[in-house]
């Protein structure tokens, strides 16, 4: 599943937690140590963040049991993430939780990290991660932190505060971890948790990014799949994104607006709706169009020549049609040579596997088998992720041999899984360079 990922609204650098009664640096009279004094002073003025970090390390290391130990690893995190070391900010705050372990701005801070490398880690060509364990331990953080007590001392709006920033945090933290997992009815609960502590105002900004999460995540084959909600949060997203987005935004809301209702008609109402609230109304519907076998009767019934179909239609009539309307197809396919547009899941020097549709590349899978007629050398095989397209692109040809519907599973959809023989991929098509001509003759002066 291709993301389309926002810029995080809150930076960590600017996370700013209330701190307890008792943590702050003011309570250095409680050192009686003059040495351990003079070192704690040194450490914490100092101004540039290496420096300072690398001073209450320092500090930590020859007094590790002092009384301020809580409020020097609390300045630790803040310097580390300064210097843009989220790997110590990291280990800062897991220090912290070790003396203090309900200790928000730590688990916080933990979360916001562990979920950005959980995000990052994602392969862009499986959407699997590629550090399960950073996204499983921010999950369990985040799972922590919603059970955090407000601390004995701290006001009821120092906590609120508090919360508004981390209550939203974990809730996303969950759902990502979740989703990797492609467990996408968690997902949705979390996503759904998170925006509901936003304001209809703050899901314009704050939560914008996990909405249009959530609306992928409903977008999903499979059981939590809800094509509708996903058009809604789609369309919310839309109303929205900043202008460089919109363009691929528009293109799923209408992929999947139009998987449910079959038409583009009444999805200006849904997107005018969905400015007024993050939510839809409890009367939210969408129209249901006719079933996907309907329709493809219909599609044949009004093609005249079905050799004029786009490919992925084709294989749509296949993947979804009735017995008699699908071998009708094929019989106007097979032993016919087709190009095949579309991403490398897997490729061997004999047989490629290529998702040709939308749904194929989303679900990572292949729905065309291409044999090859003469094996590729290993240096002419593609890559898992290369695209095929038409020339002057390399070129991907093959001849239809056989099909085969292919159930729907909980995790993906309906499909058909189209085999070809005798593929031949075409090398990529140089420019000719421009003929050269001669420079003109100088005349000889007389």
């Amino acid at each position: 599943m291709k993301k389309i990922v926002f810029a995080s609204v809150m930076a960590l650098a600017s996370l700013s937690l209330t701190v307890a009664p008792g943590l702050r640096a003011q309570d250095q009279i409680t050192i009686k140590d003059p040495a351990e004094f003079n070192a704690y002073q040194m450490a914490t003025t100092q101004s540039d963040p290496k420096a300072k970090a690398a001073a209450l390390e320092s500090f930590l290391s020859t007094y590790p049991q002092s009384v301020v130990k809580t409020a020097v690893l609390d300045q630790l995190i803040d310097s580390y993430q300064q210097a843009g070391d989220a790997d110590k900010a990291v280990g800062a705050a897991g220090r912290l939780l070790q003396v203090d372990p309900n200790n928000m701005k730590a688990i916080v801070v933990s979360v916001f990290i562990k979920k950005t490398q959980c995000a990052r880690s994602v392969d862009p060509n499986t959407g699997k991660s590629r550090d399960i364990q950073t996204c499983d331990d921010g999950a369990a953080l985040a799972s922590k932190g919603l059970q955090v007590p407000k601390p004995a001392g701290l006001s009821d709006d120092d906590w609120k505060k508090q919360t508004a920033i981390a209550h939203p945090a974990f809730h996303s933290m969950l759902a990502l971890d979740a989703a990797m997992k492609k467990d996408f009815k968690t997902a949705e609960d979390e996503y759904k948790a998170e925006l509901m502590l936003y304001t209809d105002e703050q899901s314009k900004t704050a939560g914008l990014s996990d909405t249009l999460l959530l609306a992928q995540a409903y977008a999903q084959p499979g059981p939590a799949q809800d094509l509708q909600l996903a058009a809604w949060f789609y369309a919310r997203v839309w109303d929205y994104a900043p202008a460089n987005f919109k363009t691929k935004i528009a293109s799923e809301l209408e992929r999947s607006y139009k998987k449910f209702h079959g038409g583009l008609d009444g999805l200006d109402n849904i997107k005018q709706q969905a400015q007024a609230s993050t939510f839809p109304p409890g009367t939210f519907q969408i129209s249901k169009a006719k079933s996907p076998a309907e329709q493809i009767h219909d599609l044949i019934a009004s093609t005249p020549d079905l050799n004029t179909l786009a490919l992925a239609d084709k294989e749509t009539v296949l993947a979804f049609g009735t017995k008699d309307d699908a071998d009708k197809m094929w019989a106007v396919l097979k032993d016919k040579t087709t190009q095949v547009p579309g991403i490398v899941i897997e490729a061997t020097a004999s047989q490629i596997k290529v998702a040709v549709t939308q749904d194929a590349k989303d679900a990572h899978i292949p729905d065309f088998i291409v044999n090859l007629k003469t094996p590729l050398a290993d240096k002419d095989i593609p890559a898992v992720g290369f695209e095929f397209k038409s020339q002057p692109a390399a070129e991907l040809d093959g001849t239809y041999d056989t099909y085969t519907q292919v159930p729907g599973t909980d995790t993906t959809a309906q499909s058909a899984q189209i085999v070809l023989r005798d593929g031949i991929v075409q090398p990529e098509k140089k420019k000719a360079a421009p003929a050269h001509k001669p420079a003109a003759a100088h005349r000889k002066a007389s």
